[in-house]
């Protein structure tokens, strides 16, 4: 009998603890489903349709649909304005993320040093990344027009006479870029000033002690080290918002001329609005989720070597 009460006793007092832990478990189901919920309908569901839809041969506005497996695919890979617009968003991403890192950076270390209106220079700095896009990119429109634009005029007092730069196959994608770059530098510059904020000022005073008291040594030895997860961070985020380039293209260029201006993107809505080909453009849809998702894992792995965590 008392091996029996020993036993009882153990498993009345196991009893709360199981049933304390199978209570936790299920409010940390219940905490995670709604998310859960919303990622399964906002993004796994409307990709499967999408994969489901590259797949087929419709086109917008008709009810007819036949299933062509892989055709899509091959017309796309056989399609040299694909390769074309391929090349001109790797570029463009291959300009915009180390212009935006390198001009976020050095306006957070002048904002940094300078503590006066600190405020004032971090809202006009950000104010890019608030404008619409398609609104900024009627003002650079106009900036840059071959005749009456500010761009020219400027450069023409200097006896420089400057190029139609939105009708200029050399130079239509730069120019792109270079708002690309001005629309992202202010995202990048606050999140780099508040990485130099929790820099701790010791490690500022050990660098001097070592003779690294310049600002190359120090961005060598402090600053870029410890700033290496916010430019992982910024490095990806740049790139995506890089490769979602479309506004300024479609208003400023619409991918030319001779497409030297085309991106993924813009061709992507050009397939499947402009020329109703929902089944091509959906094959196209997929890829370019691919090639984002391959690029975005393979860039956060390089860096992350490199990276040191706090």
């Amino acid at each position: 009998m008392s091996e029996l009460h020993v036993v009882t006793a153990r498993a009345n007092r196991q009893a709360p603890k199981k049933s304390l832990v199978q209570a936790q478990r299920h409010f940390a189901y219940l905490s995670v489903f709604p998310a859960a919920f919303l990622l399964i309908v906002l993004l796994f569901v409307p990709a499967l349709v999408v994969i489901a839809v590259s797949l087929t041969d419709w086109q917008f506005g008709t009810s007819a649909l036949r299933f062509i497996g892989l055709e899509n695919f091959n017309t796309l890979f056989s399609d040299p304005v694909f390769w074309t617009a391929l090349k001109n968003t790797l570029l463009y991403v291959a300009i915009v993320v180390p212009g935006t890192l390198i001009l976020g950076l050095t306006v957070a270390l002048l904002i940094d040093s300078s503590p006066s209106l600190r405020g004032f220079y971090r809202a006009i700095h950000f104010l890019p990344v608030m404008s619409t896009m398609s609104a900024m990119a009627i003002v650079w429109g106009s900036m840059l027009h071959p005749t009456i634009g500010l761009v020219n005029r400027v450069l023409s007092v200097f006896g420089i006479t400057g190029p139609n730069w939105l009708r200029d196959e050399d130079t239509a994608l730069l120019v792109i870029a270079v708002i690309g770059i001005w629309q992202n530098f202010g995202f990048a510059m606050v999140l780099f000033v508040s990485g130099l904020k929790s820099i701790p000022e010791d490690l500022y005073h050990a660098a001097a002690i070592d003779g690294a008291d310049g600002i190359v040594d120090r961005l060598r030895t402090v600053i870029l080290p410890m700033l290496g997860p916010v430019m992982i961070f910024v490095s990806i985020m740049t790139a995506c918002r890089a490769f979602e380039v479309f506004d300024s293209v479609s208003v400023l260029t619409q991918g030319g001329p001779n497409y030297a201006s085309e991106v993924l993107l813009h061709r992507l809505y050009t397939e499947s609005f402009d020329y109703l080909r929902t089944g091509y453009g959906a094959a196209l849809t997929v890829v370019y989720l691919l090639i984002v998702v391959c690029l975005t894992l393979g860039q956060s792995k390089i860096l992350e070597r490199r990276v040191h965590y706090s």
